[in-house]
């Protein structure tokens, strides 16, 4: 499957590919240290590809 900017992860996504628990994707979350996320009207909780890339970035170290 093609990666896009638009592409909606789900939260077994993000944390299969940042390879941490759930637990501490979840408490991220709840200290909003982790990436912005989307609740939809079903209450699945989805982030974009594109934020999830730049949250990435921004823990990078400057060389």
């Amino acid at each position: 499957m093609a990666r896009t900017d638009d592409e909606m992860l789900t939260i077994s996504q993000v944390i299969a590919e940042i390879r941490v628990p759930r637990a501490t994707f979840y408490r991220w979350r709840q200290l909003r240290k982790g990436p912005k996320s989307i609740k939809l009207p079903s209450g699945a909780v989805r982030i974009r590809r594109s934020e999830l890339d730049r949250w990435i970035a921004s823990l990078e170290e400057a060389a």
